[in-house]
């Protein structure tokens, strides 16, 4: 069973990294959506973050409040995906299970004086989850995976002089994973030279359901500047520091799948005709064997994050802004991974740093009232070879637009909606038998789209 044991660990990593709320709203496996005010306008911000404590993630340098001023905001993004996989050559359709999955944020600052601010902030710059059904073609690298990260962000922002304001914050990560697939019988060893293929076991085979989950802990920082180069016109930078999580005590399962069949006369293994195949392979699930429960360490690369951008304000009412962003997806290349029965194994994955172009724009209808509107393009992380269940990502065209209100002298509610169309792509279900991954194994075409709906209540006080 050790060709089981190989195809096991990189598709653990596959799903723990792949994996780190369904195909996310950004390039990758990154989110942009973490506040209300932010998405209406496309998450532009940089050089002009919103004002409800969210600068903490587009721009630490932004969440400068006057002195004795303090606001609390909270909210969630709820993304809904939609998506599924055709085979090229039998036509047949898997669909992406029914869910909306919330991303939450939150976020205090407080004005210690008219140039000093702080704050804290929580919110979840990568994630991804995706659940198709159990029986779906993709099954063998993965039919459920789902992680939970969290990062907490203690921020301080100053003011250096009338025009420069900087800021600074330290991100204290948290991930939990939890990844969830078949095993086909068909591409296991039976014995030394021999694989159940060659005793007559079709492939798609299920033999056992295989789950892994662990959690790590990351540190990193995050620093920014905003310049006021007139009174209508700034412009901002931001970094997002590279974290490396550490998982080091993973934990993988595994249940048997009864498949019913029996050994033909004269096998190449030479056991009698009628042999019940599940009662050859059980052995592997009991104490001594491959397919018990182990742990495994493996190092998670969340990349550094690189934005630029402008506001000009066109006047009291009209504001435009346009960021740039760069991820630096080159980290999620080809990574290492250690399992307690397997040893070392490295995964291949190739990602590609990336530029997303962000517009936005927001109107004060009233003194009470604002609309937002906004639009983003991007290109994709995963190159041709990795396209897989797991993370069917592609360039991506979205639109966006916001609402916020004033609800009370101190209560504000912002509301907002984004679509994601993306590109149609090429991509896999199987690793057709390769531990590096090919073009050439790629079956199909996937296609997926989201709605997201954003709401964040911000209290100044």
């Amino acid at each position: 069973m050790r060709r089981f044991q190989v195809w096991f660990a990189a598709g653990v990593l596959v799903g723990v990294l792949a994996t780190l709320p369904r195909p996310a709203a950004a390039q990758g496996f990154s989110i942009n959506e973490h506040g209300s005010c932010a998405m209406g306008r496309a998450g532009t911000g940089t050089a002009s973050p919103c004002k409800d404590g969210s600068g903490m993630f587009f721009n630490p340098a932004g969440i400068g409040l006057p002195d004795g001023a303090t606001v609390a905001s909270l909210g969630s993004t709820f993304i809904a995906p939609s998506g599924d996989f055709t085979d090229a050559t039998t036509g047949e359709v898997s669909t992406l299970e029914d869910h909306v999955y919330p991303v939450p944020s939150f976020y205090l600052v407080h004005g210690f004086s008219d140039d000093v601010s702080a704050g804290l902030g929580v919110f979840a710059p990568y994630g991804l989850a995706t659940e198709w059904p159990e029986g779906s073609q993709g099954r063998f690298l993965g039919y459920y995976s789902n992680v939970k990260g969290i990062y907490v962000q203690p921020t301080v922002a100053v003011a250096l002089g009338k025009n420069l304001k900087v800021g600074a914050g330290v991100d204290f990560g948290y991930a939990r994973v939890e990844l969830k697939r078949h095993v086909d019988l068909s591409e296991q060893e039976a014995a030394p030279g021999v694989s159940f293929a060659n005793l007559g076991v079709a492939t798609g085979t299920d033999f056992a359901d295989a789950a892994v989950e662990g959690d790590a802990m990351t540190t990193g920082f995050h620093v920014g500047a905003i310049y006021q180069l007139t009174s209508r016109f700034s412009i901002g930078v931001r970094y997002l520091a590279k974290q490396t999580a550490e998982v080091d005590d993973g934990e993988a399962s595994f249940e048997q799948i009864e498949t019913g069949l029996v050994l033909a006369p004269n096998n190449p293994l030479g056991l009698p005709a009628g042999t019940p195949v599940d009662a050859l392979v059980a052995s592997q699930f009991e104490p001594g064997g491959s397919l018990v429960d182990q742990t495994g360490t493996v190092e998670l690369p969340f990349p550094a994050q690189l934005s630029v951008g402008v506001t000009f304000k066109a006047n009291d009412k009209w504001t435009l802004l346009v960021d740039m962003q760069k991820t630096y997806w080159e980290a999620f290349d080809v990574l290492p991974l250690d399992f307690e029965l397997l040893g070392a194994q490295p995964l291949y994955e190739y990602y590609e740093n990336t530029i997303g172009w962000r517009f936005g724009t927001e109107y004060a209808i009233s003194p009470k009232a604002i609309v937002r509107l906004g639009y983003i393009t991007h290109d994709a992380a995963a190159p041709d070879e990795t396209v897989t269940p797991n993370l069917p990502e592609g360039p991506r065209s979205e639109i966006t637009a916001g609402f916020g209100t004033r609800l009370g002298e101190h209560l504000v509610l912002d509301l907002a909606y984004q679509y994601i169309d993306q590109a149609d792509r090429e991509g896999r279900t199987t690793d057709g038998g390769l531990e590096i991954p090919t073009a050439a194994v790629n079956n199909g075409l996937y296609q997926f789209s989201a709605h997201l709906f954003g709401a964040t209540f911000s209290y100044t006080f």
